[in-house]
C-alpha cells in the first residue's frame, strides 16, 4: 500500500480519536454559567478597571448574580447601569453618588518652591524616592505624570507642572490614586462645588515657606460659611458637600479654596502665556 495513503489514514484516524476525546472531556468538565451572570455582564461597560473592588467586570458580574453583590457596584457605569442591573436582579438600585478624582494641590512652579532639580525619568515615584522628592512641600504634586500614564480614560493631564483631572472623563477607577506616591489625589462627589486644593498637614508657617497657595489651617473658611461647610482637621481644611460656602472662597488668605466649576488656575495661566 502507498505509504502516503497510510500516513493520511493514520492522521485521519488520530484526528477522529482526539476529536472524540475532546468532546467527551468538554462534556465532563463543562461548567454551567448562570444566565443572570451573562445578563449582568452584558450591562457592565467592560472597562475592567477594578474600581469596583472585584477582578474586572466578570468578577463583579459573578458577585452580583451569585453572591448578592452590590447592583450599583460599578462606578464607571454609574446610576444608569445600576438601574439596569437592578431590574435583572429584581432589586432596588439605590442611590449612588458619582465620584471623580481631584488633585488636592495647586503647587505650580509659580506657587511652590523646589528643593532641588530632578533630572531622572519622568515618574513621580522615582522623584519621590530621591531625597523625598524635588518639591519643598512633601505633600504636593510632583508633576511627573505617573497618574497620566495609568489612566485608561485620558482623564488626567499635567498642566503647568501639576496634575489636573477632567471630571467629565473621570470614571473614579482610582488607578491614579493608587499610583500617586504623595497621596495627593482624592475622590470627591462630581457635584461638589468647592474643594480645598491642598494636601499639607504642616503648620501654617511651614506651608507658607513652601507654597504660596497652601492651606494654613487658619479657620477663616469655617467662620465665613454655613456651619459645617468646612472642617479643619490636622491643620488642613476640608470642604463638606452640599453646604453654603458663603464668602469662604473669597476670604481665604492663600486662595487655597477653589470652585470646581471654574477652569483650573493652571489651565488659565497656560492660555494667558500662549496669548502673550
Amino acid at each position: 500500500m502507498n505509504p502516503i495513503i497510510i500516513a493520511v489514514a493514520v492522521v485521519g484516524i488520530m484526528g477522529l480519536l482526539f476529536g472524540a476525546l475532546l468532546s467527551v472531556a468538554a462534556n465532563i468538565f463543562h461548567v454551567e454559567v448562570d444566565e443572570k451572570v451573562v445578563l449582568v455582564r452584558a450591562e457592565l461597560p467592560g472597562a475592567n478597571c477594578g474600581a469596583c473592588g472585584f477582578p474586572g467586570c466578570d468578577g463583579l458580574a459573578t458577585a452580583i448574580a451569585l453572591k448578592d453583590g452590590p447592583v450599583n457596584g460599578c462606578p464607571v457605569g454609574g446610576q444608569p447601569v445600576a438601574e439596569k442591573i437592578a431590574t435583572i436582579m429584581g432589586k432596588a438600585a439605590g442611590d449612588s453618588v458619582k465620584q471623580v478624582a481631584c488633585v488636592m494641590c495647586n503647587g505650580t512652579p509659580d506657587n511652590a518652591k523646589e528643593k532641588h532639580a530632578f533630572s531622572g525619568m519622568s515618574d513621580c515615584r522615582s522623584n519621590a524616592a530621591f531625597q523625598g522628592g524635588s518639591k519643598a512641600c512633601s505633600y504636593g504634586c510632583l508633576g511627573g505624570g505617573t497618574c497620566v500614564s495609568v489612566c485608561p480614560f485620558d482623564a488626567i493631564h499635567i498642566v503647568n507642572g501639576v496634575a489636573v483631572v477632567d471630571k467629565d472623563k473621570c470614571t473614579a477607577c482610582q488607578k491614579c490614586i493608587s499610583v500617586c506616591p504623595r497621596n495627593v489625589i482624592s475622590l470627591v462627589p462630581y457635584d461638589q462645588e468647592v474643594v480645598v486644593k491642598c494636601n499639607s498637614t504642616d503648620d501654617g508657617k511651614t506651608v507658607r515657606a513652601n507654597c504660596s497657595v497652601g492651606c494654613i489651617g487658619c479657620g477663616l473658611c469655617v467662620r465665613n460659611s454655613e456651619e459645617g461647610a468646612f472642617v479643619v482637621e490636622n491643620k488642613l481644611a476640608h470642604a463638606v458637600e452640599g453646604k453654603d460656602y458663603g464668602e469662604a472662597v473669597n476670604k481665604c488668605p492663600t486662595k487655597a479654596i477653589h470652585y470646581t466649576s471654574d477652569k483650573p488656575v493652571v489651565e488659565a495661566k497656560v492660555e494667558e502665556d500662549q496669548a502673550v
